[in-house]
């Protein structure tokens, strides 16, 4: 069963889904504003009332300490959709330290798609859970902020968040490598499940 929730945050309101096995997405600004009751129906994502859901709980809670400096990694389940090479270049995004900047020209290398920058490009512009898969972290190649979902100011303060904590402007814990799984499915239908740990 899919479920939303709103949670403020200091770089503004987040939409958090989950399918109640994994978080799904994690939208922005007036994408995660609740819709006005008038266009419920009509709105992109109509809101789920009645639901308790733990994934969003987790994720609401790790989230809150991300911006309070005081975790540099997400543990949670996560299934986000898209192509075998969007979920590659999750899984790639995942694997940036805390804190660092790559240029998609490094991250294609890390990869193991030299010349490929323009395509991982767009695979972290299809990014749907971001922050936790932290395309927020990959810069362009002279280091200049790209293109986000949030906006570049959100970029910034989000580099600039990690920064801070990292430089002991916050207090550290919950440290440790992201966890991601990308749930696909099986030939014969069913859910398969592959772990990426970084």
């Amino acid at each position: 069963m899919t479920a939303r929730r709103t949670v403020s945050s200091p770089i503004g309101p987040l939409l958090l889904e989950s399918d109640g096995a994994a978080l799904t997405m994690i939208r922005f600004g007036a994408d995660a504003e609740g819709p006005d009751p008038a266009e419920a129906s009509t709105s992109r994502y109509p809101p789920v009332h009645g639901a308790t859901d733990p994934v969003l709980d987790a994720t609401a809670r790790q989230l809150e300490e991300y911006f309070a400096g005081a975790r540099t990694a997400f543990d949670l389940p996560l299934h986000p959709t898209g192509t075998a090479f969007q979920r590659a270049v999750w899984v790639g995004l995942a694997e940036i330290p805390y804190g660092r900047t790559w240029s998609y020209g490094q991250l294609a290398e890390h990869l193991g798609r030299p010349g490929a920058a323009r395509a991982i490009g767009g695979g972290c512009g299809s990014n749907p859970i971001p922050i936790v898969v932290p395309c927020h972290r990959v810069v362009g190649a002279d280091g200049t902020l790209t293109g986000y979902a949030g906006g570049t100011a959100v970029k910034k303060a989000l580099l600039r968040l990690e920064a801070r904590t990292l430089a002991g402007e916050g207090p550290r814990a919950a440290s440790g490598p992201v966890r991601t799984e990308l749930r696909e499915r099986g030939r014969d239908g069913a859910p398969a499940r592959r772990a990426a740990r970084p």
